[in-house]
């Protein structure tokens, strides 16, 4: 049987060996110390979270929240906050809710609340509305605004319209209504439907397009059509589309129609141009052509 080989004890070694290995084991002694010292603030860190977060983190319902590590007065404190938000989703029907931790007077108010709210929204149309919750006479509220909705419905046609559940007097209004808001649309440029004009209607809203046509025309807006003009209304369409070209030619901006300009417009704007090249230059602000300056300007400018 072969024997394992054990390395000699340190009493064994000879002395000079024996002090060697003293103080590789003492080295290894304090490096062990210092690591321990160095790990020890991490551990310490890691099993005593910050207080004050902690305290935080319970209040506001978070994961991170460690109730164990609370005095008695501080978890006091967040029994308060479990419930105040507790009551808060309960109020805003938000999970969890937990009826159970409500007082009475909590609770109470937020059964009139939600009633109140039951209410408003079948009144108003909105779901969830629990019909079985109203009252007599909040349903008989409830109905009579459902009916004035489907009226305005069927008389401005902005929401669902049923002529069934009209009176006769009901639907003769809301079909002089809808006659009325056919002949303000189609008066005012709006979604028209001709076929419901009586003949003096559709004389009047004829008339009516043509001056919105002539108005376009003349500003320059979209929708203009020339061929619907009258001579007259063609020359002071004309007149205002030189006047928009001058103006922009003067404003020196890129659109400007230089050939629609007459000679003296196009020389007094030439004598503009100049004026406004030579302060340019001359003050150093704004763009400036040296190239186009007289001799006598370009002696003007102070040399750079």
């Amino acid at each position: 049987m072969v024997e394992k080989f054990r390395p000699p004890a340190v009493e064994l070694l000879a002395p000079d060996v024996r002090k060697a290995a003293n103080m590789k084991v003492s080295l290894w002694k304090y490096w062990a110390q210092v690591a321990c010292l160095g790990v020890w603030p991490i551990l310490l860190f890691a099993q005593s979270p910050d207080p004050a977060q902690n305290l935080s983190d319970c209040k506001s319902g978070r994961e991170a929240c460690d109730r164990s590590k609370l005095t008695q007065s501080e978890s006091g404190d967040v029994a308060f906050a479990d419930h105040q938000r507790n009551v808060a989703n309960c109020r805003e029907r938000f999970e969890p809710c937990d009826h159970s931790q409500l007082t009475e007077r909590e609770a109470i108010a937020l059964a009139l609340a939600e009633h109140r709210n039951n209410l408003s929204n079948c009144k108003d149309g909105i779901s969830p509305c629990d019909q079985s919750r109203l009252t007599q006479s909040e349903a008989r509220e409830a109905a009579l605004a459902e009916h004035q909705r489907t009226l305005a419905g069927c008389k401005n046609g902005g929401g669902a319209c049923d002529y069934s559940k009209l009176t006769q007097l009901e639907v003769r209004e809301a079909g002089v209504a809808r006659r009325e808001l056919n002949l303000s649309d189609c008066t005012g440029g709006g979604v028209c439907d001709h076929s419901k004009l009586t003949p003096s209607e559709a004389v009047a809203v004829t008339k009516a397009e043509h001056q919105r046509n002539a108005q376009s025309c003349e500003n320059g807006w979209d929708g203009c059509d020339h061929s619907r003009l009258t001579p007259s209304e063609s020359r002071q369409t004309a007149i205002a589309e030189h006047q928009r070209n001058l103006s922009v030619c003067k404003e020196g901006r890129e659109t400007c129609d230089y050939s629609k300009l007459t000679p003296s417009e196009a020389s007094a704007l030439a004598a503009a141009e100049r004026k406004r090249n030579y302060t340019a230059c001359l003050t150093k602000y704004d763009y400036c052509d040296r190239s186009r300056l007289t001799p006598a300007e370009a002696r003007a400018i102070p040399s750079e």
